[in-house]
């Protein structure tokens, strides 16, 4: 059986390695969720577990998790899922991190001793973008671009609260994240673009990591592609 897991190809000519030119369309990464945690690496405090199969990465937690994919992601680039928020659980915090980078070692976020174990409060260093889709309770959603030595600034316009904006049980949500090569990035949901920012100082490669708290999600279908 083909599990669909994939990233950025690699050509080789005459023994050598060559990076595939990155072309409009092209999948930079993607997984089906029918070959386990092989791609992902999940930092989970005790109580909660993350399961790949049968085309679904279930994440059930209790004190705090982040499921990053392995492989460091460079833009121009846009990122698709599909998740869900099961009723049986509490229904709030579909987050997410992307371009994150820790800025003590830049070239290797799982590098040892870097101190995350799922705790919120530890990723506080990285140099990041995150959305916390129905955060505090399922009562905020907030986009914040971490600094990357501990502040996490928060525009008011990055700080909803109207219904809409939060999250309902059992309802499947499609997630399409963008970062531009002018330096924009572009939070979506449903089609609906809940975010966009024009960075200064742009962040234009790093890791994805998919973020809660104390609930239970299914996920499908990631993918990330070229814009």
């Amino acid at each position: 059986m083909k599990h669909n897991w994939r990233v950025a190809g690699v050509w080789v000519l005459g023994g050598l390695a060559f990076a595939a030119p990155a072309a409009a369309g092209e999948i930079l990464a993607e997984d089906d969720f029918r070959g386990g945690l092989t791609r992902w690496v999940v930092e989970q405090q005790p109580g909660g577990t993350v399961d790949a199969k049968d085309g679904v990465l279930t994440i059930a937690d209790r004190g705090g998790c982040t499921v990053w994919w392995r492989e460091r992601l460079a833009g121009p680039l846009v990122i698709r899922y599909s998740a869900t928020l099961k009723g049986d659980a509490r229904v709030s915090d579909l987050n997410c991190f992307w371009m994150a980078v820790d800025p003590r070692r830049p070239d290797d976020l799982f590098a040892p001793g870097h101190g995350r174990d799922g705790r919120f409060g530890t990723y506080d260093t990285l140099a990041t973008y995150y959305v916390g889709c129905g955060g505090n309770g399922n009562t905020t959603t907030r986009f914040r671009r971490y600094v990357g030595d501990g502040a996490r600034p928060l525009l008011p316009e990055h700080d909803l609260k109207q219904a809409a904006a939060l999250l309902e049980a059992e309802r499947l949500y499609r997630i399409e994240i963008t970062v531009g090569a002018d330096g924009r990035t572009t939070w979506a949901r449903d089609g609906v673009a809940w975010f966009s920012y024009d960075d200064p100082e742009p962040l234009r490669a790093g890791w994805f990591g998919f973020r809660t708290v104390d609930s239970r999600i299914e996920i499908r279908d990631f993918r990330v592609e070229r814009p």
